[in-house]
C-alpha cells in the first residue's frame, strides 16, 4: 500500500488531502511542518510527498531541497495558489517533480499522486533487481520448485506451507547444497508477503563493514567513497522477505545489530543515529551445528533464539534417494530449455548409479551432474558409462565408514621442494586474491569456486593466523 506524507501547515488541508488520499487506499501520514515532516522521513519511507509551498519556517521549496539532499528518490508535489505558479515551475527546475494548484479536485490531485507513486514505484524496483543481482545474492536457476514425491518430500511440503503462512522468523539448517535458499524462497512465493520482494544477501561473501552497509545501507558521506544515500537491503525489502544466507559468518558486532533490528524492527543506516522503521520477513540459513557455534563463542544465544522462531531442518538427499528421478529430469528439462534443445532422457542403469551414490554435494551436486550430461551426452539417452566416471571422481559409491580416519596432507613438489596441496591451495588462492584487488566474486570466478567456498576457507586460515586478517 503506497505511503503518502501530507505537509501543510493548516490542519483543514492536511486533513482533507488526507481523506481524499486514504479513500483511494492510500496510507497518510500528516506534518504540519518542514520539520515534523523531515523528522516522518527519518523514521521510514514515503512513496510520495505533497507539501504547500507557503508555509512559516520551512517553506515548501526549503523543504523540497532538503529532501532532495538526502534522498533524491522520493518525489515532491507542491501545493501552490495561482498568484505562485512561478515559483512553482522554478520549484520544479530544482527538482520539484510536479505542482497542483490550488483549489484543486480530489481528481487532479489524484491524479497527480498516483503518477508520482507510478514514478517512485519504478525506481524502487530498480534498486531491488540491482540488488537481487548485486554481490551476495544467489541466482540459483532452479528457482522455488519443490520437486520430489517421495515422504519425505510430502512432509517437507506440508511444514513449508505451515510456515509460509505466518510473519514468523525462520531458521533454516541443512547440509550444504540441500536446497535452503530455495526452500526460503518457495515460502516467500507461497506467502502473505508474494508480492513484496524478495532479497537474499551470502554473508559469508561480504567482509564485515560491506555486509553492515548491504544490510543498512549508507548516508551520503558516512565514509570515503560514499558519495550518495545508499538504502540497504533492509530497506529495498520493507514489506517483503530478506533471506540471510550463512547467517553464521556474520561477525560479532553485526549480530548485534542484527538482534535489534529481530527485537524493535528498527535499524539505523551507516553514518546515522536515527532510527528507521522497517517490515522484514527474516528467512536465515546456516549449514553450521549453531549448538556448537554458540558453545565455541561464534554465535550470539540470543540471536539464535530471536531466529528459531520457526526452525525447518532440510534432509540431505542420501536421505531422499526416490526423488533423485524426478529431480534429475527436472534439471535435465531445465537444462532443455535454457540451451533450446529437447530434454535428455537418462537410462534405468543410470538412475540406479544415481541413487546408490552418498551425495556430499546434496541437490546442488546433483543439478550439477544432470547438467554436464545433458550437455556432453552424444545422443538422447544419458547412460551409466558416462555418469558413473564424475560419481566415481567426487565420491564413493559404498557407504562411508563413520570412523574417523586420519590422513595426511599430499605433497605437491615444486622446484625440487615438496609442499602440501592445502599450502599450495592457500598460496594460489591468496595471490589470486590480491591479483583482484580483494574482490571475492572476481577471485572465485577465476578459481572456479563458490564465493561460499571461498569465504569459508578464508575464514578457516583467518582463525589459524595462516593469512592476513586483512583478506
Amino acid at each position: 500500500m503506497p505511503r503518502v506524507l501530507v505537509v501543510d501547515d493548516k490542519e483543514l488541508m492536511r486533513d482533507s488531502v488526507g481523506t481524499m488520499l486514504s479513500r483511494k487506499g492510500h496510507t497518510v501520514v500528516a506534518a504540519n511542518g518542514g520539520e515534523a515532516a523531515l523528522d516522518r522521513l527519518s523514521q521510514r519511507d514515503f512513496d510520495v510527498v505533497i507539501t504547500d509551498l507557503q508555509m512559516p519556517g520551512m517553506d515548501g521549496i526549503t523543504l523540497m531541497q532538503t529532501i532532495r539532499e538526502r534522498d533524491d528518490s522520493i518525489p515532491v508535489i507542491l501545493m501552490t495558489a495561482f498568484a505562485t505558479v512561478e515559483t512553482a515551475v522554478g520549484a520544479m527546475k530544482k527538482g520539484a517533480w510536479d505542482y497542483i494548484t490550488k483549489p484543486f479536485s480530489g481528481d487532479d490531485l489524484l491524479a497527480t499522486v498516483d503518477r508520482a507513486i507510478e514514478h517512485s514505484q519504478v525506481l524502487r524496483e530498480n534498486q531491488v533487481l540491482k540488488a537481487q543481482v548485486s554481490s551476495g545474492g544467489s541466482t540459483a536457476s532452479s528457482g522455488h520448485d519443490m520437486v520430489g514425491g517421495s515422504d519425505v518430500m510430502n512432509r517437507m511440503r506440508g511444514e513449508l506451507r505451515q510456515i509460509a503462512g505466518s510473519h514468523s522468523t525462520v531458521l533454516i539448517c541443512g547440509e550444504s547444497g540441500t536446497g535452503k535458499e530455495v526452500a526460503a524462497r518457495w515460502i516467500h512465493a507461497n506467502s502473505p508477503r508474494a508480492s513484496a520482494p524478495f532479497l537474499a544477501i551470502n554473508c559469508a561473501a561480504l567482509s564485515t563493514s560491506l555486509l553492515e552497509s548491504e544490510l543498512f545501507g549508507h548516508e551520503k558521506g558516512a565514509f570515503t567513497g560514499a558519495d550518495r544515500l545508499r538504502k540497504g537491503r533492509f530497506e529495498l525489502a520493507d514489506g517483503g522477505t530478506l533471506l540471510l544466507d550463512e547467517i553464521s559468518e556474520i561477525a560479532p558486532d553485526t549480530q548485534a545489530k542484527l538482534l535489534r533490528v529481530l527485537q524493535e524492527r528498527s535499524f539505523e543506516r551507516v553514518g546515522s543515529s536515527e532510527s528507521r522503521d522497517v517490515d522484514v520477513r527474516i528467512i536465515a540459513t546456516s549449514n553450521r551445528d549453531l549448538d556448537k557455534e554458540i558453545q565455541e563463542n561464534n554465535f550470539r544465544q540470543d540471536l539464535f533464539f530471536r531466529l528459531n522462531v520457526l526452525p525447518l531442518s532440510l534432509p540431505a538427499l542420501r536421505d531422499h534417494v526416490d526423488d533423485i528421478p524426478d529431480l534429475a529430469d527436472h534439471f535435465l528439462r531445465q537444462t532443455a530449455v535454457r540451451e533450446g534443445r529437447e530434454p535428455k532422457r537418462i537410462t534405468t542403469q543410470a538412475l540406479a548409479c544415481l541413487q546408490g551414490y552418498q551425495w556430499p554435494g546434496n541437490v546442488r551436486e546433483l543439478e550439477n551432474i544432470c547438467e554436464r550430461a545433458a550437455v556432453l551426452a552424444d545422443g538422447e539417452m544419458i547412460t551409466e558409462s558416462l555418469i558413473a566416471p564424475w560419481l566415481n571422481s567426487a565420491g564413493s559409491l559404498a557407504t562411508p565408514s563413520t570412523e574417523p580416519v586420519a590422513v595426511e596432507a599430499p605433497l605437491v613438489e615444486t622446484a625440487g621442494e615438496c609442499r602440501r596441496l592445502e599450502e599450495v591451495e592457500r598460496d594460489v588462492i591468496v595471490a589470486t586474491l590480491r591479483r583482484f584487488n580483494g574482490h571475492r566474486q572476481r577471485t572465485a570466478a577465476a578459481l572456479g569456486i563458490g564465493v561460499r567456498t571461498l569465504g569459508l576457507k578464508l575464514k578457516k586460515w583467518k582463525e589459524a593466523q595462516l593469512v592476513s586478517a586483512s583478506l
